[in-house]
């Protein structure tokens, strides 16, 4: 019961600072993705499979709330929550730098996914590499900075001991 309201919460939580908060930023040309965030942080706490049911249900609230192709972000995110638990049974996902690389890695994976939908032809390449290194940077800083507070304000590892697997409790 406990891992179904964590991931309804996250869920939530999610989808709301996408609306609101973030927003703001996204109409200034700053684009924190925070499906691509959110997705990585809990396949990295659960594992892959309820990794990438939590990317499911992220993309397809996501594409039900804007005005786009249904499935754009479902799938991709699906793939992405899947691939980063299965990743985090062989790194150490509680490195500074592994995080701000997995960040980086899927934020820029899922940017390139959605703004390929959005190019125009072959005169918007230049915008789409500059949008998704943007992006990219931005959410790896963002989201490491706040896995680093996280961290220090639960007084232990987020992700769980290195030898464990993501998903199973002790």
């Amino acid at each position: 019961m406990r891992g179904i309201g964590a991931f309804l919460f996250g869920a939530v939580a999610v989808l709301l600072l996408r609306s609101t908060a973030l927003s703001a930023f996204a109409v200034r040309g700053i684009v924190f993705d925070v499906l691509a965030f959110g997705t990585l942080v809990f396949a990295l706490k659960n594992g892959p499979a309820w990794g990438c049911t939590f990317g499911f249900v992220l993309g397809l609230c996501a594409d039900l709330d804007a005005a786009h192709w249904l499935g754009r972000h479902a799938l991709v995110l699906t793939l992405l929550g899947y691939a980063s638990g299965r990743i985090a049974t062989t790194v150490v996902r509680e490195s500074v730098a592994t995080q701000f690389a997995l960040v980086f890695v899927v934020v820029a994976i899922h940017q390139a996914w959605t703004t390929l939908f959005e190019m125009g032809g072959l005169d918007a390449a230049p915008y789409l590499l500059a949008r998704t290194a943007m992006s990219a940077l931005a959410t790896a800083l963002a989201g490491t900075l706040l896995l680093i507070i996280a961290r220090r304000l639960s007084g232990g590892p987020l992700f769980g001991h290195a030898s464990d697997q993501p998903g199973t409790a002790r």
